[in-house]
């Protein structure tokens, strides 16, 4: 019998829509597949969009970290948070293949009850030359975890005494696997190409034990493109698909780098662009990279149907990374561009 939910204080505007969710998903009235956390800047930090970008760059070790408030205009809005790891395991003689490993740690919490997850995840990938140099490389990489999912019932009140949660807390692992792809075309273009199945295992996830409740799997393709249309300033494209459940998400845009200084020692870059996430939302992302660190910085407005209630605020995302870099790196020909 479903669960009868009254919550305890009031709840604030912006927080109905999570807290409705969370009790349709207690409830377990249907199948109703949980989503994994989202963030705009997609190849910022690539490795949290594909487990195949885990170490496909041209350096030592690369460190992220990267944090999202969506909805500011709530009282209690979404925040998420990740930090990730890359380090090589195994390289073969001119970086033309290797064995690589990873980690990410992710965290949301959303509304009046916490609603959240925190998850811990490893990633080995391999890489391989197609040609001999590093113009034509394939990536290929698994990924696995866990991760736990709850919310805060202090605040909620069962009409019916007689009924209750099973859990508030669920722990489940998950599996991944991702394939990338990189090539140099000429001196002036290159091509990046991702696809990527997460939640391959979809986990049971139900606070009732119902099985009917799981993490669907998801799925994202990705390619995005460098021309270098004039000196030192180069267009990027970028098209993005990923599909969970009953959700879909389209991307398209473009973005401009400006290539400042391209020395080793005092590389500097600067690259601004605009994102359409299909009916939902235009992303304007903002980058500076100054030597070995990337500072990113994006804005959400929203276009769909919640802008009335957003005031087409959806989110600020910002976004750091650090390379360690080989002494002889040459930035303008990276194995996976940065943004």
């Amino acid at each position: 019998m479903p669960l009868s939910i009254h919550i305890a204080r009031p709840l604030r505007t912006g927080t109905i829509c999570r807290t409705v969710a969370l009790c349709m998903l207690a409830m377990g009235a249907s199948k109703l597949p949980a989503q994994d956390i989202h963030f705009s800047q997609i190849d910022i930090n690539p490795v949290l969009y594909n487990p195949a970008y885990c170490g496909f760059f041209d350096g030592d070790g690369r460190f992220g970290a990267i944090y999202r408030n969506q909805w500011a205009t709530v009282s209690t809005p979404f925040q998420t948070i990740a930090a990730t790891a890359e380090l090589p395991i195994v390289h073969g003689k001119g970086y033309t293949s290797g064995l690589n490993g990873g980690a990410i740690l992710s965290a949301d919490r959303a509304g009046t009850l916490g609603y959240g997850t925190t998850a811990l995840q490893g990633i080995v990938s391999y890489f391989l030359s197609l040609s001999g140099h590093n113009d034509n490389m394939l990536s290929f990489a698994v990924q696995g975890g866990l991760c736990q999912s709850g919310f805060d019932d202090t605040d909620i009140e069962l009409t019916d005494g007689a009924e209750n949660f099973d859990r508030t807390r669920v722990v489940y692992p998950t599996i991944g696997a991702g394939v990338a792809w990189f090539k140099q075309i000429g001196t002036s273009a290159s091509l990046k190409v991702g696809v990527a199945a997460l939640n391959l295992n979809q986990p049971h996830t139900s606070y009732l034990n119902n099985e009917l409740t799981m993490l669907s799997r998801r799925f994202n393709a990705y390619v995005r493109g460098e021309y270098e249309a004039w000196s030192s300033i180069s267009l990027m494209p970028v098209v993005g698909y990923q599909h969970q459940g009953q959700y879909n998400e389209l991307v398209y845009g473009i973005d401009v780098r400006w290539y400042l200084n391209e020395s080793a020692r005092n590389y500097l870059a600067l690259t601004g662009g605009i994102t359409m996430r299909h009916s939902d939302a235009a992303v304007i992302t903002f980058a500076v990279e100054r030597g070995p660190f990337t500072f990113a910085l994006s804005y959400d407005a929203n276009t769909s149907r919640l802008a009335q209630a957003s005031h087409t605020i959806g989110s600020f995302e910002v976004g750091v990374i650090y390379r360690i870099i080989k002494p002889q790196a040459r930035y303008r020909q990276l194995p996976c561009p940065i943004i």
